[in-house]
């Protein structure tokens, strides 16, 4: 069994929708963060995002990711960490199911474990980028510039 941040963040990597496979490597009440803390209208978007509780929550997520892109890769570039946390940076590329896009995008996943067992796992990716997968239409207009210049996509 995985004992180490790293392997115990590789395992939970190498098969997130097995209940009884993430339930061994997690704590009963596991702290999942998804994207974000708390952002309503991007759970309407994608609703795994944000911040659950229990082992069944990250295979909920990996379950509707699934059911939402089809992986066309997962790539690791980089496992490190200590005693107590782990942190991995990858590249991932998906294509929306309804909309057939396709998006590549950076990754990072970090988890704190304590006695072996992961206590907290946060996910991160481009959420402008796999968001923009699911867009069927319209413009959004951004005023970010402090000089005033205002963009349209």
């Amino acid at each position: 069994m995985a004992s180490t941040p790293q392997e115990v963040l590789a395992a939970l990597l190498d098969n997130p929708t097995d209940l009884d496979h993430v339930s061994r490597l997690t704590t009963p009440g596991v702290t999942y963060v998804s994207l974000n803390f708390d952002n309503p209208d991007l759970h309407r978007i994608m609703p795994w995002c944000g911040t659950q509780h229990g082992p069944a929550s990250i295979v909920n997520t990996f379950v509707d990711v699934a059911r939402y892109w089809e992986k066309l890769a997962f790539e690791t570039q980089a496992l490190f960490g200590d005693d107590q946390q782990a942190a991995l940076f990858g590249k991932m590329t998906y294509r929306s199911i309804v909309l057939g896009k396709t998006v590549t995008s950076p990754f990072a996943v970090y988890v704190h474990v304590t006695d072996g067992r992961c206590d907290y796992m946060q996910f991160m990716e481009d959420t402008f980028a796999t968001g923009a997968s699911f867009r069927q239409g319209g413009s959004w207009t951004f005023a970010s510039n402090p000089d005033g210049e205002i963009v349209t996509i």
